[in-house]
Formats: C-alpha cells, structure tokens, sequence
C-alpha cells in the first residue's frame, strides 16, 4: 500500500510540476469545465497543448473527466488533492522527526564529552 501511495504521488508530482497544467487545475478547482472553456482561459496554447495537460493531470488523478454527448467535462478531483497533501504532510513530518531525533543525539554526545 505504501509503495501504490507513493507511486500516485510521484505521478502527482510531476504533473504538477509543470506550471502550466498547475494554471489548468486552478481555472477547473471551482467546479466541472468543458475542455473549450478551460482552452478559451489560455489563448496563448493550443486546444492540444490544453488536451494534452488535461490528459496528464487525469492520468495522475488530479482531475476527473465526464463525457456529455461530445464534450468532454473535467473538474478538480479533490479528493486525491487531500490525500497528496496527506502524503505530504506526513512526509515532512516523518523528516522533521528524524532531524530532530539527530539534532537531540548530537547534543547528547556532546554532553557527554
């Protein structure tokens, strides 16, 4: 189960890493969009650039996607959102413990020299 979380957040991750598809997932956090609305907030990219990123962001499970006759809909997929910030949380909480469990035997150590 461990190694399934931290695949999903590795998949997370790297889309995420891309500030643009970090943009999309913005524009989609407040409710389901049609592609073509989520390509008219940047007319700077093309449609398949957008569809692009919208793949990779639902590959991940960052985003859902739902077929209305030939629109396609997305929409944040939040609880995946919860469970990287989980994953995270408990990441940094993990690394802080272990620094701080070195810091308190380092100066232990020195206490006893």
């Amino acid at each position: 189960m461990a190694r399934r979380t931290a695949d999903t957040a590795d998949a997370a991750l790297k889309a995420l890493a891309e500030p643009r598809r970090r943009e999309i997932l913005r524009v989609v956090w407040a409710g389901e969009l049609p592609a073509t609305d989520i390509a008219s907030c940047f007319p700077e990219v093309t449609r398949s650039a957008i569809s692009q990123h919208l793949g990779v962001l639902r590959e991940a499970g960052l985003v859902t996607e739902r077929r209305d006759g030939t629109r396609r809909l997305y929409r944040a997929n939040r609880d995946e959102m919860a469970k990287l910030r989980t994953f995270l949380d408990d990441y940094w909480t993990t690394g802080l413990e272990r620094l701080r469990d070195a810091a308190e035997s380092a100066e232990r150590r020195k206490e006893r020299h």
